[in-house]
């Protein structure tokens, strides 16, 4: 059995990552100034939200934000999005012209307006579309393709061991499994023996999702599935550092300190400022707003302050509340 006292390089094709903890892409969450946290605190690879396999929408200011560029630190991975093998293909050969170095397929995602589509997990009820898709993009561009899917459509049509094999067939450099159906959405625990099972029987990386939130837990799935990479989605939420606790722990047997109030207090601050110079005050605040509540939450008596900070109108405001927050909470641990 593969040792994981230590962190590994992940070599994904001709792209060879510092470790092999990946931060998943995720609609709406994803964008640079998130990617850049990831990767400052310790992801080995970042990728972008998704981006639409539709042409007609490439010059919009909303793909614009989606696409990668020099202002990305580390490797530069977009996710495309779509169900035309040409137009994925097209989407594909457009972000390697404009920087793109790893390109990841999106046939995970169980979002009924992507799946109406038949895009995203959907796509895996047609292993022959998949081929052509897969195919198609690989023959488009000369970087690393990769795929991101689920372990099947329901849990009586699990085929992700027969859409591993064609993707490694096609020329697929890497699988993320989330370990569920679509019919699962989020909901159950994932099936870490479908990801075991797959990573059996293909010779590409296999990089395990789902249910990953603590350094505990990805010790405990890399020694089950003897994956070859883990990629934490929903626990970097409020929480980017997540990615420096996990290599700390594989690195040293024990979990790292606590971040101090002060620490979280300038990290926040530096995101909220992200955010306000990518997407401007008018957006860049709206978006602050989420990413505060999950920063927030787990702090006693922090319900008022969210309600609050959800209404504020200015990004003068949001900073001004959220550093009152943070004195606060000295002041409360001091007392």
């Amino acid at each position: 059995m593969r040792n994981i006292a230590d962190l590994n390089l992940l070599s994904i094709g001709k792209v060879t990552l510092r470790n092999n903890l990946i931060a998943a892409p995720m609609a709406g969450i994803s964008d640079r100034p998130f990617r850049n946290l990831c990767y400052q605190f310790g992801a080995g690879m970042t990728i972008s939200e998704m981006f639409l396999a539709n042409s007609d929408v490439w010059q919009t200011k909303k793909s614009a934000l989606r696409m990668v560029s020099t202002d990305d630190m580390g490797v530069r991975a977009i996710q495309l999005v779509g169900s035309d093998p040409d137009e994925m293909a097209k989407a594909a050969e457009f972000n390697v012209k404009h920087g793109a170095e790893l390109i990841d397929i999106n046939m995970g995602c169980p979002a009924k307006k992507v799946n109406k589509k038949i895009a995203g997990s959907a796509l895996m009820q047609y292993p022959e579309l998949i081929k052509m898709i897969l195919q198609k993009v690989v023959g488009a561009v000369d970087v690393p393709v990769t795929l991101k899917m689920r372990t099947g459509w329901d849990k009586n049509h699990r085929n992700c061991i027969e859409i591993a094999q064609i993707a490694q067939d096609c020329g697929i450099k890497a699988i993320t499994i989330h370990g569920r159906t679509r019919e699962c959405l989020f909901e159950g625990k994932a099936e870490y023996h479908s990801i075991k099972a797959v990573k059996e029987q293909v010779t590409i990386p296999v990089i395990a999702n789902g249910d990953i939130c603590t350094p505990e837990q990805v010790k405990d799935v890399f020694q089950y599935t003897q994956a070859d990479g883990i990629m934490i989605g929903r626990a970097a939420q409020g929480r980017p550092w997540i990615f420096e606790e996990i290599a700390f722990y594989l690195t040293h047997g024990k979990l790292q300190k606590e971040k101090t109030v002060d620490e979280v207090e300038q990290i926040v601050l530096t995101h909220l400022e992200e955010l306000y110079q990518f997407y401007g005050e008018y957006k860049g605040l709206r978006i602050a707003r989420k990413h505060v509540n999950w920063y927030t939450k787990n702090y006693a008596d922090s319900d008022q302050f969210r309600r609050l900070f959800s209404v504020l109108s200015t990004t003068s405001e949001q900073v001004k509340t959220l550093k009152a927050f943070f004195s606060q909470i000295r002041n409360n641990k001091k007392s």
